[in-house]
C-alpha cells in the first residue's frame, strides 16, 4: 500500500507549482536529534531528569527559571549546544533543492526550535518557527520586548548533577536571568513577535501563491499529535488551497479524507519522492 501511495504522491509533486513544508520533532530524528515522544524517549536523552523525576513537558516550563536557574539553564543550554552541534541531516538540501525549482518556490511552517531549516540552507524569511527559536534570547521578566541573538551564549554544564555553571545568560537590559525566546507550557511571557512577523511573511506568501493560481501542495514531516499545531496548520492551508496534503509520519499518518499519509521516516521519505 505504501508504495502505491508514495507513486500518487511523487506524481502530485512533479506537477506542483508551490510547496508549503510543515515540520514537527520527527523531521529531526534522523540527524540524530533525540525523540522526545513520551518520557521513555525524553529520559533516553535525559537519564538525569529521569533521576530526578521529571518529564519533558515538566521541564519545558518557565517557572524553573525563576524557582531553579541553574536547572532551567542545563536543559535549556544543553539542547542549544546539540542543536549546534547537530547537523541537519541530507532530505533538507535535497528538499530544498527541489523547492528552490518551484515557480512559487516555498515556505517552511515548524514547530522545531532547532534552527535546522535555516542551518541547512532555507531562507530564513521562509520560515515561521511557531514555537520561537533557541537560538534567540528575551528577558525572563521580561523587562522589555527585546529579542536578541543567542549566538555569543555558551552555557558550561556539570552533567553530572545536570545544573549550569555561573554566568548564567542575562538580560542586558536589567540583569534579571535572560531566557530562550521559545514558547514553553503554561507560559505567559514568551514574547510573540518575531514568530509573528514570520506569520506574516507567510500569509503574504499564501496570498501570492493564491493570487497566481499556483497548484500548491502541502508536504508535512514528523508532527505528531500531542502538541498538533503544524498538524492543525497543514490541514488548514490545504483546505484554503483545495492542495493535496501528504504527511509523513511514521507513527501517525491518519490524513482527512482525499489526502495521502505516509508511514515513513522523513529522510526515506525525501529520498523515495524526490528521487
Amino acid at each position: 500500500m505504501t508504495d502505491a501511495i508514495v507513486q500518487k504522491a511523487k506524481q502530485i509533486l512533479q506537477e506542483t507549482e508551490a510547496l508549503f513544508i510543515g515540520a514537527g520533532a520527527g523531521m529531526g530524528v534522523d540527524s540524530g536529534l533525540p525523540d522526545f515522544r513520551g518520557n521513555q524517549g525524553f529520559w533516553k536523552a535525559y537519564p538525569i531528569a529521569q533521576r530526578l523525576g521529571l518529564s519533558f513537558v515538566d521541564l519545558a516550563n518557565p517557572r524553573w527559571f525563576e524557582n531553579d536557574p541553574h536547572l532551567a539553564w542545563a536543559f535549556y543550554g544543553h539542547r542549544l549546544h546539540l542543536y549546534r552541534q547537530t547537523q541537519p541531516h541530507a532530505g533538507f538540501a535535497r528538499l530544498l533543492h527541489f523547492a528552490e525549482q518551484l515557480p512559487g518556490k516555498y515556505f517552511v511552517f515548524t514547530s522545531n526550535v532547532d534552527g535546522h531549516f535555516q542551518k541547512a540552507g532555507f531562507a530564513g524569511e521562509r520560515v515561521v518557527e511557531v514555537h520561537g527559536s533557541i537560538h534567540f534570547l528575551q528577558c525572563t521578566a521580561p523587562c522589555t520586548d527585546d529579542i536578541w541573538s543567542a549566538e555569543q551564549i555558551n552555557v558550561e554544564i556539570d552533567m553530572d548533577v545536570f545544573r549550569a555553571k555561573d554566568p548564567l545568560p542575562a538580560c542586558p537590559h536589567c540583569g534579571q536571568i535572560a531566557r530562550p525566546n521559545i514558547l514553553m507550557f503554561g507560559d505567559w511571557h514568551w514574547l510573540p513577535q518575531r514568530t509573528e512577523i514570520q506569520e506574516q511573511k507567510m500569509h503574504q506568501w499564501l496570498r501570492e501563491v493564491y493570487r497566481k493560481g499556483l497548484r500548491l501542495t502541502v508536504l508535512e514531516f514528523g508532527a505528531g499529535t500531542a502538541v498538533p499545531t503544524v498538524r492543525y496548520t497543514s490541514e488548514r492551508v490545504a483546505d484554503e488551497a483545495q492542495a493535496t496534503l501528504i504527511r509523513v509520519n511514521p507513527r501517525e499518518w491518519e490524513v482527512p479524507e482525499g489526502h495521502l499519509g505516509l508511514a515513513l521516516g522523513a529522510r526515506e521519505a525525501i529520498d523515495r519522492l524526490l528521487e
